[in-house]
C-alpha cells in the first residue's frame, strides 16, 4: 500500500538520534493527515548489493524488479521522501546507498534517454525531499573543507536527475556526538517545522 510520505530510516541503533528524528518525522505526518510508509532499513535487513541480475537489466525492456518491488512502489508513489541517516566518513551509510543504487532503478526513478542523451527523470510525483543526518564533524568542516558532499550527491546527482520539480530541503545536526539536550530539541522542532511546510 504506497503512501503520501516515504520515510527511509538508515541507523542500526535502537536508540540513536536518526530514529528519534524519523519518528519525529512520521507521527507529525500522519497528526497532519497524511498517510506514511516507514522503513528502517536495519531492521528490515535490507540487502544494500546490487545484484549482477539487476544491474545486467538496466537495458532490458523488462527488468527484474521483484526484490525491491515493494520499495519502488512507495518511491514511486510518494509526494514526500524523507531520508534519516548519520553521516559517516562524510557519506552515507552503506546501507542507504545500496537502497538508492537498487531502488533507483530504470523504469522506477528513470528512465534511459535515446542516443546516449541525458537520462529522463522518473519520479513524476515527488514533490518534496527531506534529508536529515547527524554529523560528528563541526558544520564548517562539512561546508568549507569537504564542502557538503552529501548534500551535493543526493540534490544534484541523485534527485536532480529523477526529480528535478521536487523541493530539496536538507537539515543537519553537526557535533552530534554529545549535543546536549537543549540542541537536540531546538534540532527537533525545526525539523517539524520544515516538515509542515
Amino acid at each position: 500500500m504506497s503512501a503520501d510520505t516515504l520515510v527511509i530510516l538508515a541507523h542500526p541503533g535502537e536508540k540513536s538520534l536518526s530514529r528519534l528524528f524519523a519518528e519525529d518525522i512520521v507521527k507529525s505526518a500522519e497528526s497532519s493527515g497524511q498517510s506514511v510508509r516507514f522503513f528502517d532499513l536495519y531492521a528490515e535487513d535490507f540487502d544494500p548489493a546490487l545484484t549482477r541480475a539487476e544491474r545486467l537489466g538496466y537495458h532490458a525492456d523488462k527488468p527484474d524488479l521483484a526484490a525491491i518491488s515493494n520499495h519502488a512502489a512507495d518511491l514511486t508513489a510518494a509526494k514526500t521522501l524523507v531520508l534519516v541517516f548519520p553521516t559517516w566518513w562524510f557519506g552515507m551509510p552503506a546501507i542507504l546507498k545500496g537502497w538508492i543504487d537498487r531502488v533507483f532503478a530504470p523504469q522506477i526513478a528513470f528512465d534511459h534517454a535515446k542516443d546516449f542523451g541525458p537520462i529522463r527523470p522518473g519520479l513524476a510525483t515527488l514533490e518534496n525531499v527531506l534529508v536529515i543526518t547527524t554529523l560528528g564533524a563541526p558544520w564548517w568542516i562539512d561546508w568549507f573543507v569537504m564542502r557538503r558532499p552529501v548534500r551535493r550527491i543526493l540534490k544534484t546527482a541523485v534527485f536532480g536527475l529523477c526529480a528535478p520539480q521536487a523541493k530539496f530541503r536538507m537539515l543537519s545536526l553537526y557535533s552530534a556526538e554529545n549535543p546536549g539536550t537543549q540542541r537536540v530539541n531546538k534540532f527537533r522542532r525545526s525539523i517539524l517545522s520544515e516538515n509542515s511546510r
